[in-house]
């Protein structure tokens, strides 16, 4: 992928990896257009940022999405990178009775719905340029579940799916399909702690830029590699020793 002269849509660009990724963007020259609920957050990035531009959008209100993308398509007819990153991550316990429902489906709606709901919106358009990406923020979850944030963890594995089926439909066309799978980067997306385990935000946007701009379809960052590769049948024993890490040293969320 080509790292300039592109013009980038990208949600969930109010802090953390899509606040990174959008500056990252920009400093290559680039128009990038970030996309978040708090008016207040577009606004600060936009005025620390000369050029890129904001719009308001909700991820989880269809209609609006269909809104925003048409009015960024007709302000931006260049448009030929989407990147689906905006996401939450509550955590869970799989193995209680107590379920919140609406948090479960306001989770599914914003992790799994939000990008297949913008991809569409945009994906035609997209078709038009000569070259042009949807990129994917799942996260390294996707192949090995954290079991505190089960669903979470599930939906990541679902937009990793999802990713495989939506690059082999537009295999025959300019849209190149890409994934990024994050490990724990130190954002506030549970809690900038500092923690040693988490990688720091500038080497994380650092390394996968490096790697997008290579030719790979997976952005997999070094450091865990391993946790991608198949474990074949050691798979169980892999995510137990895994969990069992975490629970002895938890993430710190307060």
């Amino acid at each position: 992928m080509k790292l300039t002269q592109n013009t980038v849509f990208i949600t969930g660009g109010t802090s953390g990896i899509g606040r990174a990724l959008a500056e990252a963007f920009h400093q290559r020259g680039n128009q990038v257009i970030i996309a978040g609920r708090r008016k207040a957050l577009l606004d600060e990035i936009t005025q620390a940022n000369p050029g890129m531009d904001s719009v308001e959008l909700d991820i989880g209100n269809p209609a609006q999405i269909k809104a925003v993308a048409e009015q960024v398509i007709a302000r931006y007819p260049a448009l030929n990178v989407v990147i689906n990153n905006a996401g939450i991550m509550p955590f869970d316990n799989a193995g209680s009775g107590e379920h919140d429902d609406a948090a479960a489906v306001q989770l599914i709606d914003t992790n799994l719905l939000g990008p297949v709901r913008v991809s569409a919106a945009f994906v035609e358009h997209l078709k038009t340029q000569p070259e042009a990406y949807i990129i994917n923020n799942s996260s390294v979850l996707a192949f090995i579940p954290l079991a505190v944030t089960a669903l979470y963890s599930a939906t990541k594995a679902a937009i990793h799916s999802y990713t495989l089926s939506q690059r082999f439909m537009l295999r025959e066309t300019s849209v190149k399909v890409l994934e990024i799978s994050p490990p724990w980067v130190d954002t506030d997306l549970i809690h900038r702690s500092g923690d040693e385990r988490a990688m720091p935000l500038d080497e994380f946007i650092a390394e996968t830029m490096d790697k997008l701009e290579g030719s790979r379809h997976e952005i997999i960052v070094d450091r865990i590699a391993a946790l991608r590769s198949n474990p074949g049948p050691d798979e169980y024993a892999l995510n137990e020793q895994f969990n069992l890490s975490m629970v002895e040293n938890p993430i710190p969320v307060a």
